[in-house]
C-alpha cells in the first residue's frame, strides 16, 4: 500500500496554512508537495511549477493525487474531481471537503458566478486569523490519523 501524501494548490494557500502542512508532514512522515503556477515563488524541497494557463495547476495536482493523498485547495471543482476518485480534500480554512457537501458547495459556487456577472460584487475572503490556522491543523491531523487508522488526540 502506498503512503498517503500531502499535496498543496500553494497559488491559493495562506503561508501560515502551508507551514503547518510542513509541520504535520515532518511530524506524521508524510511528503508535502506544493503546485503553483510560474507566477508564485514557493521555496521547498518538494515543489512543482505548472503552467500558466488557468487550469494547469488543478490539472497538474489532479494527476499527482490518488486515492488516500491529502489535497489543499480552496477550490471546490478541484476538490469534487478529487473527491470522486477516493482523495480526502481539505480547505486552508478548515473545512474537509465531503461527497455529502461538494454539489451544494459548487451550486454556490455558481450563483456567485451569475451574481458577478450581472454586475454586483461579492465579498472577498476576510483576513485569515489564528482559529484559522488552529482549525486547518485540527483537521489536517484529522484527516493524517484517519490515514494511519488511528483516533486523533
Amino acid at each position: 500500500m502506498k503512503n498517503s501524501q500531502i499535496i498543496v494548490d500553494a497559488d491559493a494557500c495562506p503561508r501560515s496554512a502551508l507551514a503547518i502542512c510542513r509541520q504535520l508532514g515532518e511530524e506524521y512522515k508524510v511528503a508535502v508537495w506544493t503546485v503553483a503556477s510560474f507566477e508564485h515563488r514557493i521555496d521547498g524541497p518538494r515543489h512543482v511549477v505548472a503552467g500558466n494557463d488557468p487550469e494547469a495547476v488543478d490539472i497538474k495536482i489532479a494527476n499527482m493525487s490518488s486515492r488516500g493523498d491529502i489535497v489543499v485547495t480552496q477550490d471546490w471543482g478541484l476538490a469534487a474531481l478529487l473527491l470522486g476518485r477516493g482523495v480526502n480534500c481539505l480547505s486552508p480554512g478548515g473545512r474537509i471537503y465531503t461527497n455529502q457537501k461538494i454539489d451544494f458547495l459548487l451550486e454556490e459556487r455558481n450563483l456567485k458566478r451569475a451574481v458577478r456577472k450581472s454586475g454586483t460584487r461579492t465579498r472577498g475572503p476576510r483576513k485569515r486569523t489564528a482559529e484559522d490556522d488552529r482549525r486547518f491543523e485540527k483537521s489536517l491531523r484529522r484527516l493524517l490519523h484517519q490515514d494511519k487508522g488511528t483516533p486523533p488526540a
